[in-house]
């Protein structure tokens, strides 16, 4: 993770993951099942933020007004591994397990690396809280703390 400190601006620059997919059906698309899920979670952490109105209607609603994640977020070394030799306990077709879901919530990673870097500043006094989700203006407001 590296953060300008005069700016927020961050850029994840190494992710690695072992994920346990049980006896893979087909690997290929199980690696690409956690890496499409795991930006999908550092999307959600740190660029989808939800705006609402006075009267409760959601603002941020079209890919107008709201950020996902592009190409450009993908972090520059990305390792993606399964574990290997492992079975579901489960009876599941061929003992595979789901891969889908679960990845999205590693993203969680990605705001704890900044809420980390933020902490590491040399005057930094005391903790300090990243507001979610951790957008470039909220990493600098919380440097500014």
């Amino acid at each position: 993770m590296v953060v300008d400190t005069l700016t927020g601006e961050y850029q994840v620059k190494l992710v690695d993951i072992l994920h346990d997919a049980g006896a893979s059906l087909n690997p290929a698309l199980d690696i690409g099942q956690v890496e499409g899920g795991f930006v999908q979670g550092m999307g959600w952490v740190t660029t989808e933020e939800l705006v609402w109105n006075a009267q409760g209607r959601l603002l941020t609603d079209t890919g107008a007004t709201y950020k996902i994640p592009t190409v450009a977020d993908i972090p520059h070394d990305f390792r993606v591994q399964l574990l290997p030799h492992t079975v579901n306990a489960v009876d599941t077709v061929f003992r595979s397990k789901a891969v889908g879901e679960p990845p999205f919530m590693l993203g969680i990673a990605v705001w704890c690396a900044l809420q980390d870097a933020v902490a590491s500043r040399d005057d930094a006094e005391s903790h300090v809280l990243l507001e979610l989700p951790a957008t470039p203006e909220q990493v600098w407001r919380a440097l500014q703390r």
